[in-house]
């Protein structure tokens, strides 16, 4: 399981940050321009698509792993109970 989401962030990294950083760009001229009503708002955006892009690359990933791992060895576990 870990190689095929290694496999899977590599092939899809480069979109990922290509579509965060066209929102990014979107979201700063919006806070720039937008005036003072949409200044909070797209503030709040980009901290979002910055921690969201963050977690789906670095956390979410090896999160899945380790979830995996220990409900494998949970499986086991029970599996060796049941024989005993």
């Amino acid at each position: 399981l870990a190689d095929v989401i290694n496999a899977s962030i590599n092939q899809t990294l480069s979109r990922t940050l290509l579509t965060s950083l066209t929102v990014f760009l979107v979201l700063v001229v919006l806070y720039l321009f937008g005036g003072e009503v949409l200044r909070d708002f797209s503030f709040a955006l980009l901290v979002g698509l910055i921690t969201g892009t963050y977690s789906s690359v670095f956390v979410a990933a090896p999160l899945v792993v380790d979830w995996e791992a220990r409900a494998e060895a949970r499986a086991r576990g029970r599996k060796a109970v049941a024989k005993a």
